[in-house]
């Protein structure tokens, strides 16, 4: 499950980008890369918009799966 947790990681930072770069330059990268409009431009923009709600939703759990847990203490 850890690496489900990366590549949406991933793939929300990807967008991220991307939404940054069409607020600061007017610049679409997934279209200037992938063709305006095209197929596959549009099914990036579906998985990082599934990963952002995979992300908003699961957001407990991967905080858990992730989670620093101590090891058990030895007293000597």
């Amino acid at each position: 499950m850890k690496t489900i947790d990366v590549i949406a990681a991933m793939l929300v930072v990807i967008g991220g980008l991307n939404w940054g770069l069409v607020g600061f330059a007017n610049f679409d990268l997934v279209a200037t890369l992938l063709g305006d409009a095209s197929p596959l431009s549009r099914i990036v923009y579906a998985l990082v918009g599934l990963a952002a709600l995979f992300q908003a939703v699961q957001w407990k759990a991967i905080r858990n799966r992730w989670a620093m847990r101590p090891a058990f203490a030895t007293v000597s």
